[in-house]
């Protein structure tokens, strides 16, 4: 499984008390490595998780063919009340999102954290 850093992932209680998963991606995703990505999303969501970050730092490369499969689970999420949010993507990765018409589709953020702040922040109440 070297798409996925299971030694790196990251979970975080917000403060509404939703827990805010990170996986953290590795190395160039094919639309293999993309679609497991998908399944896995798919079973987070299947144990009730509804806050996702997927981190692509550490991706130099993805196949922009697998991002349809990234955006459907997203959907997924969105209609389960949840989101999928993106960090670390670099210039060219959003590029590819951008290419396969994706970049709506997903809030993208410089950093994990900045990502995971974001669940907290859309949550809290305004004054």
């Amino acid at each position: 499984m070297n798409w996925m850093s299971e030694a790196r992932q990251s979970t975080e209680v917000v403060a509404s008390g939703d827990r805010v998963e990170t996986l953290m991606l590795e190395g160039e995703l094919g639309e293999r490595e993309l679609a497991q990505v998908s399944e896995e999303l798919f079973r987070r969501l299947q144990r009730g998780l509804r806050q996702m970050v997927l981190d692509f730092s550490e991706v130099p490369h993805l196949n922009y063919r697998g991002v349809k499969l990234l955006v459907g689970s997203a959907e997924s999420f969105r209609r389960a009340g949840g989101d999928v949010k993106l960090a670390g993507l670099s210039p060219y990765l959003a590029a590819i999102f951008r290419a396969a018409g994706a970049h709506a589709s997903f809030e993208m953020y410089p950093h994990m954290n900045d990502a995971r702040a974001a669940f907290a922040l859309s949550r809290a109440p305004f004054v």
